[in-house]
């Protein structure tokens, strides 16, 4: 029996079967101690703060974990986290850090960049939903960024921008 280039491409981007790309390999990019800094809006309206992070990530197998916390003079310090997994070309986990509460994640990655649904624990800015991006620019630097849609204009804001460089 004969199978064509056609019908093992289809099986291996089939949910269930690895990725094409090594995800392991990838995550293992993202291992170290992370600090940097950033803009945050806390509501689509608002100004931005600019904040300065730390973070601790850990890329094992199929799985990150990205830990750490952001600070913003005397206006706030909130602990931050986020647990991905990949299956296939998939990914999914929970992020901590909007202060709603656990909110899920959903996404693939293109390239060097790892794009996610947010779906908030409850409303934020009019909806439950989110964009977050997890990229990394260089060896030594990634960037994290999450997009949301004001409630009034309907347009896209970038509601946080944080640029780490390894330690």
């Amino acid at each position: 029996m004969r199978i064509t280039a056609t019908i093992v491409a289809a099986l291996l981007v089939s949910p269930g079967w690895p990725a094409l790309a090594d995800e392991s390999t990838f995550l293992r990019t993202l291992d170290g101690d992370w600090i940097g800094e950033g803009s945050v809006r806390l509501r689509t309206h608002r100004d931005p703060i600019s904040v300065s992070c730390d973070f601790t990530s850990t890329g094992e197998g199929s799985e990150l974990s990205l830990d750490g916390r952001c600070r913003a003079l005397s206006v706030f310090s909130r602990n931050i986290s986020a647990n991905l997994a990949a299956q296939g070309s998939s990914y999914s986990g929970v992020y901590v850090g909007a202060g709603t509460g656990q909110a899920g994640l959903k996404g693939t990655r293109n390239g060097q960049a790892i794009n996610l649904t947010v779906t908030w624990a409850r409303t934020v800015n009019g909806d439950r939903e989110a964009r977050m991006t997890l990229e990394k620019l260089n060896q030594n630097a990634m960037r994290l960024t999450t997009v949301d849609r004001d409630p009034e204009t309907g347009r896209n804001v970038t509601t946080s921008t944080i640029t780490l460089q390894l330690k």
